[in-house]
């Protein structure tokens, strides 16, 4: 069995993240949680970053913490609450994955000391949480430079649930039809479900005007 980075280690490479996350004042707070499910319950960081400080916050993450990998973006509508009617969460990953060397033109084996790894070289897993307060033209800034793992992600989450990702290059619908209506997002919560005896589904009221092809189809 591969040998894993203890616990130990994860633990302290997260509070070392803790630490340092103080610098940004106010506008971040970072704190240790861990895993409540599976078979190891290591360690993560959960951070809170106001929307206008994160791509800052992402800056910063990529070049002076190794964060190397964006795993998933996702976005929340919450009309109930007018203080935090949106909220977009970020997994980031701190693989420490690099690449093999190639010394005449022969790829050579990376060896990594395990119980050596510290700091900055700990793989690490990051939640970053931001929310928005209650506005019909939800948005924050796009990190898709930075991580090109997040660019499938922003759209996703533009497209879904009506978040825009600001200065991301070629925004577009990617899992709904090209040719649905400006501004309908089927995660916002005004949009509802119909259901016909538990078992037809559609949506007939969010300006489609019509039934779609697979009305009939038990779910």
């Amino acid at each position: 069995m591969a040998k894993e980075v203890s616990a130990k280690q994860v633990q302290s490479a997260a509070e070392d993240i803790v630490a340092d996350v103080a610098d940004f004042g106010d506008a971040v707070q970072a704190e240790v949680r861990h895993h409540t499910g599976g078979r190891r319950k290591n360690a993560y960081v959960h951070i809170d970053v106001k929307a206008s400080e994160w791509r800052k916050l992402a800056l910063w993450l990529k070049k002076s913490k190794n964060v190397d990998y964006c795993s998933m973006i996702t976005g929340i509508h919450w009309p109930e609450n007018a203080d935090a009617s949106w909220q977009v969460v970020v997994h980031l990953m701190r693989t420490g994955v690099t690449n093999p060397q190639v010394i005449n033109k022969r790829v050579h084996e990376t060896k990594v000391d395990i119980d050596s790894l510290s700091g900055n070289d700990t793989p690490l897993e990051f939640e970053i949480s931001m929310t928005i307060a209650e506005t019909r033209e939800p948005s924050v800034p796009s990190v898709a430079d930075i991580w090109v793992g997040a660019d499938w992600n922003e759209k996703e989450t533009w497209d879904l649930v009506g978040i825009n990702f600001d200065g991301h290059v070629g925004m577009r619908r990617v899992l709904l039809p090209h040719d649905s209506p400006t501004g309908y997002h089927p995660l916002q919560k005004q949009h509802l479900l119909r259901y016909h005896d538990f078992n037809e589904m559609y949506d007939d009221p969010q300006g489609f005007g019509r039934k779609p092809e697979d009305s009939g189809r038990v779910k």
